[in-house]
């Protein structure tokens, strides 16, 4: 099992996937994202749900925003919808899937 460099804890479980920071020999770099799983029909991939606050200077007050984030769910992990993940960058996977899961909390 590789370190990939951030502070998370490993999976338990082994894979032979490729794009597995863990297993295989995908290296993840830039930021660190957490959310919530809304959806895992595609095949190893999860759609990531993340609320953030985003301040409107003319106002000096803060709006809520939402995104969705594609992201390679590794076999290891297996997120499933309900789940709050930390996700982290890597190069693209995809047309959508810049992301990978790395902790399932």
């Amino acid at each position: 099992m590789r370190d990939i460099g951030i502070n998370v804890r490993k999976p338990e479980e082994e894979c032979d996937d490729v794009n597995c920071p863990f297993h295989g020999t995908l290296p993840v770099r830039g930021q660190i994202l957490e959310g919530t799983v809304v959806s895992d029909k595609a095949p190893k991939t999860v759609v990531v749900l993340r609320s953030y606050l985003k301040k409107i200077p003319k106002y000096e007050r803060y709006e809520k925003r939402r995104s969705k984030i594609h992201a390679h769910n590794p076999p290891c992990i297996n997120a499933k919808v309900g789940d709050v993940v930390k996700i982290a960058e890597c190069r693209p996977l995809s047309k959508t899937k810049s992301f990978v899961v790395i902790e399932k909390r």
